[in-house]
C-alpha cells in the first residue's frame, strides 16, 4: 500500500527524504536509495506502508537484546529494502528486493492495530521492527508505535543507525530500546562495503543515548574486513566513552550474498575481541552466532556472581537472576530495562 510518507520536506519540485542519514532529494518519479520511499507528483510515498514481509514471535534475545526484558517474547516484524547496501547481508533477499527487481515491493497486508492487536492477543510485551532497516518504513513503524505505547507494549528498533535526529527526536516516548549496528570504525568500509558512512552512526548512537532510549550496539566480525585489534578497541574505547554500561555484542559472520567466498569469523577473534571489550572497561560483552554459555551471560562488574545466565544458540534460555535490577548476592545495580 501507498502512503504519504510525511518526514519528508518540499523543495521545489523535488522532495527531501527526511528519515535516513542518506538524506535522498528526489525527482518526480525518483525512489530513494532504500527503494521504498518515492517522489509522486511533489509528494514522498512510502510503497511499503503496511506490507509485511515477515511477521514472527522471537526472543527477545535473538535482537540481540541482552539488558531489556530479558527472557520475554518480542513479535517481529519487517518489510522490504533498505538504505544501505551491505555486501554481507544475511536478509538480502528482502533487504534489497525493490533494488533488484525493478522497484516492485511484497508483502501481506496489516494494519497497525491488527499488529499491536497480535502482540495483546498472546500477551506479548514488545514489538520489533527488524528484518530490514526500520527507519525506511518510518512512518508505518510509527503508527504502530503510538498504538503500542497506549496499549502497554514497548517498541524495540533492530538498525543500522541511520535514523536522523528528526527521526529519533519524534520516536520519543513511543521507541523503548534499539539495537544498533556499529559495522565497523572505518569510514573507508562503511562506503565500500556498506554504502554509507561511519560518522552518522556515531552521531546516532550518541543521539539515541542522550534521549533516554535503551541501547545496545552490535558489530559483526568479518575476516580481513574489520577484525583487527585496533580497530575492536577504537570501536571498545567509543562505546565506553559513551557509557560502559552499554552492552555490545560481538556476532559471528557466517558467508552470506557477495561475500559467500569468505570463511565464518574464527572463534579465536570472537574470544580475543571479547576480552580487549573487557580490557577497555566494558561492563557488558557478549559474544553472538555461537554457542558458549560462558560468553553469552551476564556477570556482576562489582563481585563477578552470574546475574543473567543464559544457554543455547541464541542465549534464549535465560534465568534471571536479579534482585529488583540489583545483583543478588552484593547488590551493584545492573544497567538495564529489567520490567
Amino acid at each position: 500500500m501507498m502512503r504519504i510518507a510525511w518526514m519528508s520536506e518540499k523543495k521545489d519540485q523535488k522532495v527531501l527524504c527526511k528519515a535516513c542519514m542518506q538524506r535522498c532529494v528526489l525527482k518526480e518519479g525518483e525512489y530513494g536509495k532504500c527503494g521504498v520511499r518515492l517522489n509522486r507528483g511533489g509528494e514522498l510515498y512510502l510503497t511499503v506502508y503496511g506490507l509485511v514481509s515477515a511477521l514472527n514471535i522471537d526472543p527477545v534475545e535473538k535482537k540481540p537484546l541482552y539488558h531489556f526484558l530479558p527472557g520475554t517474547a518480542t513479535l517481529s516484524l519487517g518489510t522490504v529494502g533498505c538504505n544501505l547496501s551491505c555486501k554481507f547481508c544475511q536478509n538480502w533477499e528482502i533487504s534489497q528486493y525493490p533494488q533488484l527487481n525493478n522497484y516492485r515491493v511484497f508483502g501481506e497486508e496489516y494494519s497497525p492495530q491488527e499488529i499491536v492487536s497480535i502482540a495483546e492477543r498472546f500477551n506479548i510485551p514488545s514489538i520489533s521492527y527488524t528484518y530490514n532497516e526500520p527507519v525506511i518504513f518510518f512512518e508505518f513503524a510509527y503508527d504502530i508505535m503510538k498504538l503500542a505505547y497506549e496499549r502497554g507494549i514497548k517498541n524495540i528498533f533492530v538498525s543500522s543507525g541511520y535514523e536522523t535526529e528528526e527521526v529519533l527526536e519524534r520516536s520519543v516516548p513511543f521507541l523503548s530500546a534499539m539495537n544498533i549496528d556499529l559495522k565497523s570504525f572505518s569510514d573507508d568500509f562503511y562506503q565500500r562495503i556498506c554504502g554509507a558512512r561511519l560518522k552518522p552512526v556515531l552521531k546516532t548512537i550518541e543521539k539515541a543515548y542522550k534521549l533516554g532510549i535503551w541501547i545496545e550496539i552490535t558489530t559483526l566480525l568479518i575476516p580481513g574486513y574489520n577484525d583487527s585489534e585496533g580497530e575492536i578497541r577504537a570501536i571498545t574505547r567509543f562505546i565506553r566513552e559513551l557509557s560502559p554500561d552499554i552492552p555490545w555484542h560481538i556476532s559471528r559472520f557466517f558467508p552470506a550474498y557477495l561475500m559467500g567466498d569468505l570463511p565464518p569469523t574464527p572463534v579465536s577473534t570472537l574470544k580475543r575481541a571479547y576480552e580487549i571489550g573487557k580490557e577497555e572497561g566494558l561492563r557488558y560483552v557478549y559474544v553472538g552466532n555461537y554457542a558458549d554459555q560462558s560468553l553469552t551471560s551476564t556477570y556482576c562488574p562489582s563481585c563477578g556472581h552470574i546475574v543473567i545466565e543464559r544457554s543455547g544458540y541464541l542465549g534464549e534460555r535465560v534465568k534471571v537472576k536479579l534482585r529488583e535490577g540489583k545483583c543478588e548476592v552484593c547488590g551493584f545495580e545492573i544497567a538495564g530495562v529489567w520490567g
